[in-house]
């Protein structure tokens, strides 16, 4: 599918402002890693937090004042995406206007509290303020209600991979439909009991990290994207061959730049043996190794650095969960 990047907008451990945070991931900086406790053991854990200053005057919103982080970090990227494109929303638009979300964990921080409520305590201490912001839709369901959107909105569960996924889907949606544009958005947010999670099951070797990056997805843009559906593998040793066949999909195409997933696990090992059968010669950068770990986030994060390259780039993302793709951008002026 095919479709075209209007406006892009990220929040991330690094900061918010596009350029800046683009050429800290050129000069290899990492976001400072902050270290979180396990309450009930003590356990120290470590992650990458997006500065809460970066999103604190959403809070004066009425709707976001009891949300959770990633509902902020969420409005926060999907608003400057928009911002960024030059759009003001009216009735009219939102009228033609998607949201699509893509979604790892969700709500990790009050479904964690929520339930941990009801074990300690009973059913009856669950806490009915804390339950809206548990189910994965949450996050897109604040967006479109500030942004006036009372019609499409979507939300995508998945891997790391997860981001590209809702990309294709945005692409498809915009193919066969009367919208006008998508705003597609994938956030992320940290609580101890992921990051125990991921460092137990070793699903990344780079730390946990928060934030969320968007693009506003139109039939004409400041860059052309085509999207794949991916591809999936059941096993780690055949998630190279699973990339591979959808790299194979982009053969020919003229790629000055990979924007990879790799986050230190079997994830690098598989992309770089996709990557030998087509484009063996391209240089490749690893933005993961400055902003961590963004699983909801990831995906859409590497397709905002491609754009930012400003020549033809392709993102490609192997999930834990296995789902391989890749996303082809190029600047259209």
């Amino acid at each position: 599918m095919t479709a075209h990047i209007a406006g892009l907008g990220w929040v991330t451990p690094l900061g918010t402002d596009l350029v800046d945070v683009f050429a800290r991931i050129g000069r290899g900086e990492l976001a400072e890693v902050k270290a979180i406790a396990n309450p009930e053991t003590g356990r120290a854990l470590s992650y990458l937090p997006v500065p809460m200053k970066s999103v604190e005057a959403l809070g004066r919103n009425p709707r976001l004042r009891r949300a959770s982080a990633i509902s902020y970090f969420g409005v926060a990227a999907g608003r400057a995406a928009l911002a960024d494109a030059g759009i003001v929303m009216t009735p009219e638009l939102a009228a033609r206007t998607a949201v699509v979300f893509a979604i790892s964990n969700g709500g990790v921080i009050y479904t964690r509290k929520f339930f941990d409520q009801i074990v300690k305590q009973g059913a009856h201490a669950a806490s009915p303020a804390l339950f809206p912001d548990t189910v994965y839709n949450a996050p897109a369901s604040h967006l479109a209600a500030l942004l006036g959107i009372d019609g499409a909105s979507y939300t995508l569960v998945g891997d790391a991979s997860v981001g590209l996924s809702a990309l294709h889907f945005s692409a498809q949606l915009l193919a066969t439909s009367d919208i006008e544009q998508v705003v597609v958005v994938g956030a992320e947010e940290c609580d101890w009991i992921l990051c125990a999670a991921y460092t137990d099951w070793r699903l990344a070797r780079t730390p946990l990290a928060e934030g969320a990056a968007a693009v506003v997805l139109r039939r004409a843009g400041r860059w052309r994207v085509q999207t794949h559906p991916g591809a999936t593998f059941l096993r780690q040793r055949e998630a190279g061959a699973a990339l591979a066949g959808v790299l194979g999909d982009f053969a020919g195409a003229k790629v000055e730049r990979v924007i990879a997933s790799a986050n230190g696990t079997f994830i690098d090992r598989a992309e770089a043996a996709g990557l030998a059968m087509h484009f063996p010669n391209v240089p490749v950068l690893a933005p993961k190794q400055s902003l961590g770990e963004s699983p909801g986030a990831g995906a859409l994060m590497q397709t905002v650095v491609a754009a930012l390259t400003g020549g033809c780039a392709l993102a490609t993302v192997v999930g834990f969960n296995q789902q391989t793709g890749a996303a082809l951008i190029t600047p259209t002026r």
